[in-house]
């Protein structure tokens, strides 16, 4: 069902906005509507401008809240100066912290960046410092590709007046030091870089060997990481125990924030010097009526509420409200398309056809209990509508089951069947011949449900005013007319009696056709408009005729689509029969319980899952959209409760 809603404009002083806001709007649901393209009528309208003070600060608080592993918290009052002075003062201790941490990290880096350089040359047993005094002898620390290394030792390391001192080697390079006399520096340094030798420069920092410089390092990082921690560990401290204030500030300044954000939707007037705000919106008849009760001692605030549709420039949102034990299939209705505020909300109607539907077809006792027992507690535990929607189907496929027999495949052993076995029914029809039951059932169900949908869609015309729809759609009165009589006269041949008379079958089947063809002219007639009659007959004539064969081809194709129903409530019968024979039970024998149970749930979940989705094509295809367009838009209130999420500590 949609909730009747109604249009209500807001007047009062332009300083008073928050006031009414906070103290009234907050209490009720309330689309809000543009109020400058709402009110075109209007003279001397100007858009209310003015830049939000609280989004500063708002975005303060979420980042200190964002920090908190845990925001739940009992519900605290607190001022707007409480709010954001918790927020300025616990922003600035954290500041210092940080900033401290900050310096501790670059230091770290730093450390980590001279351990790095170390590193390779642990095996070095000399004090660097003292190296670094030399005068006579020059040093270079770097490394060397292996197959540049093995170049080195092989043909020119010989013939140089130098040292190599290997330190460390990896999968690609070899790490070291090269001693080398000061007078001979420069050429030995080009054959060194000729075989690619990379230089590190270290800085003249490190004491002692580089094993001693690095245990030092390490040392250094360690009380790094240590002060680092501790930081953390002050900046989380501080933030549990301002949590609650925090929290409330966060939750003041968001409300506030929200609140003033109704500026981007107001407009102003001016009235005798006096600055007035003007805001518009949808409430539902409830809500107003409420509202209206609440405001009416209130002399600084004026509510108006619009009877006369033409004064309405969009049409009202979409609320949908029905019985709780239905309201898990709103997922599929908003799956297709939200109701328009005049049409027909389908939300009772597919629960029904959809849960009888996925019954028929998945017709199993034992299956159906597991459907659902497993969809209820899924829907418990996580609130799923999919899995209210799975619990709801399988109560009809328990249903079913005891209609065929079938107990987890296992047909007319455990419990006999009440109605028919889908595999084995069949029905004898004049000029057909033998046929399953269970297909003959379903395209009489098909035919049911579609002539239904067309009842639907001339509810519908009639709600909206639309002659067109109403009279001459295909889905409408014509149409009824002509599908009902197809379906009447099918019934008198299947059940052995005479179809009417020639004349009868003209008048009803030829008048509702030749209506169908001429929708256009006819709907524009009936509407008083000028351009009726087509100007290009011929033209018209050619396309009412392919249009023509176009339905009558969508009456056909629809109806055989119900086949599928039959289909699958045998092919679930046949599924099941080779599970059973796989397990060795088709003949009474000893069955294999391990193969019975894993061949349930394999054709639970398969078949299951193909079966929701089949009815839920049959429920868009062959019936939606017979009766029904989806082009609603939805409620939506301006203010929504905020979830805060879970972050570890920054």
């Amino acid at each position: 069902m949609i909730e009747k809603m109604k249009f209500l404009s807001i007047t009062g002083p332009k300083a008073d906005l928050d006031r009414v806001v906070d103290k009234y709007l907050s209490k009720y649901e309330i689309h809000l509507e543009n109020a400058l393209s709402e009110l075109k009528t209007v003279a001397q309208l100007r858009p209310f401008i003015e830049i939000n003070p609280y989004r500063e600060w708002l975005q303060k608080a979420e980042e200190l809240t964002g920090s908190l592993t845990d925001t739940t918290a009992p519900p605290t009052e607190i001022t707007l100066e409480e709010a954001i002075s918790t927020v300025r003062d616990l922003n600035q201790q954290l500041a210092d912290i940080r900033a401290l941490r900050t310096s501790l990290e670059k230091e770290r880096k730093e450390a980590e960046e001279s351990l790095d350089k170390i590193r390779p040359f642990l095996d070095f047993n000399f004090n660097i410092h003292e190296i670094l005094k030399f005068k006579f002898i020059k040093y270079r620390f770097g490394k060397i590709a292996h197959e540049y290394y093995e170049k080195l030792e092989k043909y020119v390391y010989d013939d140089l007046d130098t040292i190599f001192f290997k330190c460390a080697s990896d999968e690609h390079y070899v790490w070291g030091i090269y001693f080398i006399p000061a007078e001979e520096a420069t050429k030995i340094d080009a054959v060194y870089s000729s075989m690619h030798f990379e230089r590190f420069i270290l800085p003249d920092d490190y004491n002692g060997t580089p094993r001693e410089s690095a245990e030092k390092l390490e040392a250094e990082i360690a009380g790094y990481n240590s002060r680092i921690e501790d930081c953390t560990r002050q900046i989380g401290q501080l933030l549990e125990n301002q949590k609650g204030k925090l929290l409330a500030a966060r939750d003041k300044l968001n409300a506030l924030s929200s609140n003033f954000d109704i500026r981007k939707l107001a407009a102003c007037t001016k009235e005798d010097q006096q600055v007035f705000y003007i805001l518009c919106g949808w409430m539902s008849e409830t809500d107003a009526e409420a509202f209206q009760s609440d405001i009416a001692d209130d002399e600084n605030l004026y509510c108006i509420v619009e009877d006369d549709e033409n004064n309405i420039v969009n049409q009202p949102p979409t609320k949908l409200k029905n019985p709780k034990i239905f309201r898990p299939f709103e997922m599929f209705v908003r799956m297709y398309g939200l109701p328009g505020y005049k049409e027909m909300d389908p939300t009772i109607f597919i629960a029904l056809t959809y849960s009888l539907i996925f019954g028929a077809m998945f017709g199993d006792v034992g299956q159906g209990l597991c459907l659902v027992v497993g969809g209820a507690l899924l829907y418990r535990f996580k609130k799923m509508d999919l899995a209210a929607i799975v619990s709801s189907a399988g109560v009809f496929s328990t249903i079913f089951g005891f209609l065929y027999g079938s107990f987890f495949g296992f047909e007319d052993t455990v419990i006999k069947h009440i109605w028919l076995r889908p595999k084995e029914a069949m029905t004898n029809l004049p000029m057909i011949g033998s046929m399953n039951t269970v297909f003959v059932v379903a395209i009489v169900f098909g035919m049911g449900l579609i002539l239904l949908t067309m009842v639907l869609h001339i509810v519908n015309g009639i709600r909206q005013k639309d002659v067109g729809n109403v009279v001459f759609d295909t889905n409408g009165i014509a149409g009824l007319v002509f599908y009902g009589s197809i379906v009447a006269v099918i019934l008198l041949l299947m059940t052995g009696h005479h179809a009417p008379a020639a004349a009868v079958l003209v008048l009803m089947f030829g008048v509702p056709l030749i209506l169908i063809a001429l929708k256009e002219p006819l709907t524009k007639l009936a509407e008083r408009q000028a351009d009726a009659i087509p100007k290009e007959k011929g033209m018209f004539a050619v396309t009412a005729f392919f249009e023509l064969f176009d339905v009558l081809l969508s009456y056909f194709s629809n109806t055989i689509s119900f086949l599928r129903i039959g289909a699958f409530a045998v092919s679930h019968a046949a599924m099941m029969e080779v599970v059973l024979m796989l397990a060795g039970a088709e003949n009474g024998g000893s069955p294999n319980w391990i193969v019975i149970v894993l061949g349930n749930v394999f054709v639970c979940a398969m078949e299951g899952l193909i079966v929701g989705i089949q009815v839920l094509r049959l429920e868009y295809y062959e019936l939606f959209s017979r009766f029904y367009k989806g082009d609603g838009r939805a409620f939506t209130p301006f203010r929504k409760k905020q979830v805060s999420k879970s972050k570890t500590p920054q």
